[in-house]
């Protein structure tokens, strides 16, 4: 099943992405707000990337089953990033890292390679409903982050967020996919959670 396939093929990539030094400072309370809106930025570059090529995608017959119009962060992140204090025309003054860059160019590749923009989606919206659970209440705990400042972890519209972690991974497993295409798909998720890594070694030198 395709759900295990990327489980396993990532297990390895997704452990050493969430110990980075960035990650690991920010979850212990080490850094500061301005580091979590530092984070937010490159986030927000990565799913303007995303959601855009997901609409591209959206009746192609592998990526058209993970689409879901209540995922989509986007404005999310806007809403957040101007409660955290950016004014309108921010991206002027805090562009893409290098390593958000290559992350957002290998995102938009796959606008010719549909199979593998699930690997992306399942690599940020998974995490973003399981361990951004965890990101948002430490950073209620050691920032002082409000509620309206965190709207990016807020999937209350989906419900229960186990059972629909349960469903996305069936509509993963019901895919109408070759075992070669799986195959590259779980390489594609290797390497956005490489990119992830990467993002966060940016923030640290930032």
């Amino acid at each position: 099943m395709l759900s295990t396939v990327l489980r396993e093929a990532t297990a390895v990539a997704h452990d050493r992405a969430e110990r980075s030094e960035f990650v690991a400072d920010l979850m212990d309370g080490k850094l500061d707000a301005d580091a979590y809106r530092q984070l937010a930025i490159q986030l927000f570059y990565v799913y303007e990337a995303l959601e855009a090529v997901g609409g591209r995608l959206a009746d192609d017959p592998i990526v058209a089953p993970m689409i879901d119009e209540r995922l989509g962060r986007i404005e999310r992140l806007r809403s957040d990033l101007q409660v955290l204090g950016l004014d309108e025309g921010w991206q002027t003054t805090h562009p893409a890292s290098p390593a958000t860059a290559a992350y957002v160019s290998d995102i938009e590749s796959t606008v010719t390679d549909p199979p593998t923009y699930v690997a992306h989606h399942y690599t940020r919206y998974l995490g973003d409903l399981s361990g951004g659970q965890v990101i948002r209440s430490r950073m209620k705990l050691h920032y002082g982050l409000t509620d309206e400042a965190l709207t990016f972890y807020d999937f209350s519209d989906i419900g229960k967020l186990k059972p629909y972690k349960d469903s996305y991974r069936d509509r993963l497993d019901g895919l109408p996919i070759d075992a070669a295409t799986r195959d590259r798909i779980a390489a594609a998720a290797v390497r956005a959670f490489e990119h992830n890594e990467a993002l966060f070694g940016d923030l640290v030198a930032s």
